[in-house]
């Protein structure tokens, strides 16, 4: 689902992953597993900073396994770097962070903040992931494709 709002362009995707929600939930707070799910399908990921505690920061690169299959990246030829904090961690329930691109072009700037939520569902646990206030620049199908990959390979680690 994509839209529009006043503060800019937003999507949301949801996947029932087969875990009990303190499962999803762990595998917020670990490095490694974020490096593991977090990236797309044709991205891989490195963490620099990782503290998984409110307030606490991240950062992280992403690049492209085959740039010429892929667009620019947004903070190198085939690297995009973004940087941010986890503003709200409620166990086995809500993960809210925020993320900023590391960018010299200006259709990248602003906030983009991740609300991922975590509920009962029949077989195991809902992961919505609300995507708000989306840069310019960055392509609401692929931000969307994006996030479902992202589902989908957690999925995958933890079931």
């Amino acid at each position: 689902m994509t839209e529009s709002s006043a503060t800019g362009a937003s999507t949301k995707v949801s996947r029932i992953i087969k875990v009990p929600r303190n499962t999803v939930y762990q595998a917020f707070l670990d490095k490694d597993s974020v490096v593991a799910w977090l990236p797309p399908n044709n991205m891989t990921g490195q963490m620099h900073t990782f503290e998984p505690r409110e307030g606490g920061k991240f950062r992280m690169s992403l690049t492209y396994i085959d740039p010429t299959k892929s667009p620019p990246g947004k903070t190198s030829e085939n690297m995009d770097t973004v940087q941010g904090r986890f503003v709200t961690l409620i166990p086995n329930e809500t993960i809210v962070q925020v993320f900023e691109f590391e960018s010299q072009e200006p259709e990248y700037e602003g906030v983009l903040t991740l609300t991922w939520t975590l509920t009962d569902a029949e077989g195991g646990t809902e992961v919505t992931v609300l995507c708000e206030n989306i840069p310019k620049g960055v392509r609401l199908e692929d931000n969307e494709a994006g996030s479902k990959e992202s589902l989908q390979k957690l999925a995958a680690l933890i079931e």
